[in-house]
């Protein structure tokens, strides 16, 4: 479905209502598009202790206290302004068929239909800000899908894969290549906590902290460190970022790599698999930290998987997450396979245990293999 499909616009130019309105029924599914939104709704609107707090009550109590409850939340999301016309317009629906009288005149009206009328002027107000707000977001996705790898580099003795999904409609993952000085090639996956356009707007931050200190680095260590006291900087309190950071050597299986709080990359060998352990705190999160290189060796055929917390963390309706047991389960089925293979059977697995659930955080990865040495192909 496009995205003017999922914003409510006409399928085509000149459109009908009715027509557009059965099209609606024949595209509607419950759970997707009625059952999950009204659940997001209560859980956007009710926390967490609030949401317990109702698990524990009766059916009939815990019925007429979550619509109240609802309503309450809702009305202290509105602008003062709104707030007012809302209670207004509920007050209106109420009083329904007022008579009044005055120095011998009557006056009779339905007020319910100045209620509902108020209510509707509410309502495009609250969708014309929506639209508003939609339109600026699509623009920052278009800057960040353009600051992203448009294709997959060409490395002798390498192949790369890379991919990123986010949760909303912009997110803050970060996946990036960088060619440095003739014979090494550099990737990178950065994940900022949160998700959204603040996500976004700090990682394209880590994107062009990273552009322009790789080159210069003399060590991962360094450049650890430098990125470190940027973020911490320059940075928002309760804001921080991980970041997985690896180079490659043309025709050559040596990788040296900085995890900074990151989930542990799998290393996947013919005979086994290894987890790349961070080695310190991530990004920002304090001033003055140490980062440790790290170096491997790759053989032919050996994988690289790099990847988000948005695929182990994934969850489905059941609430139950995908988790590093799952993934583990699929390690097997990933050997001898392309990078691109590798991402797509990931792909596919996650997507088959969300089901219907929508992905509560933005999911990245990257896959690097060692290939043939160039000499030996062939023989």
């Amino acid at each position: 479905m496009s995205r003017s499909e999922q914003a409510g616009a006409p399928r085509q130019a000149g459109a009908s209502l009715p027509r557009v309105f059965f099209e609606d029924l024949r595209r509607t599914r419950f759970g997707r598009d009625y059952w999950r939104p009204l659940h997001d709704l209560y859980v956007f609107y009710l926390d967490e202790e609030s949401r317990a707090r109702l698990a524990n009550m009766g059916r009939l109590r815990r019925a007429f206290l979550q619509l109240g409850w609802l309503m309450r939340s809702m009305l202290m999301k509105l602008s003062p302004a709104r707030r007012i016309m809302i209670l207004l317009s509920l007050m209106l629906t109420i009083l329904g068929n007022t008579s009044l009288m005055f120095l011998g005149w009557g006056f009779s009206t339905d007020l319910h239909l100045w209620g509902w009328v108020l209510l509707l002027l509410t309502l495009m107000l609250e969708l014309k800000d929506k639209l508003l707000a939609r339109d600026e977001i699509q623009i920052a996705r278009d800057v960040q899908i353009a600051l992203q790898p448009q294709r997959q580099p060409t490395v002798p003795g390498w192949s790369f894969w890379c991919y990123t999904r986010p949760a909303n409609d912009v997110g803050g993952d970060l996946v990036d290549y960088l060619t440095l000085d003739g014979f090494r090639h550099g990737v990178a996956l950065g994940d900022v906590a949160g998700k959204g356009l603040g996500a976004a707007l700090l990682s394209a931050k880590l994107q062009a902290t990273l552009r322009a200190l790789v080159p210069e680095a003399v060590s991962l260590d360094e450049l650890g460190a430098r990125v470190n006291a940027i973020f911490h900087r320059d940075g928002i309190d309760n804001r921080y970022a991980t970041l997985f950071y690896a180079e490659v050597e043309h025709n050559s299986g040596r990788v040296r790599y900085l995890n900074a709080g990151h989930n542990p990359p799998l290393v996947i060998r013919a005979n086994g698999v290894e987890r790349l352990r961070a080695s310190s705190f991530p990004l920002g999160m304090l001033p003055r930290v140490a980062y440790e290189e790290g170096r491997l060796d790759l053989a032919p055929g050996d994988v690289l998987l790099v990847y988000s917390d948005g695929l182990t963390e994934a969850s489905n309706p059941s609430g139950e997450e995908f988790g590093s047991g799952r993934l583990e389960a699929v390690v097997p089925r990933l050997r001898g396979l392309s990078p691109a293979a590798v991402g797509e059977l990931l792909l596919v697995e996650v997507d088959r245990f969300l089901g219907d659930a929508r992905a509560s955080d933005d999911l990245s990865l990257v896959v690097v293999r060692r290939d043939e040495p160039l000499s030996t192909r062939g023989h």
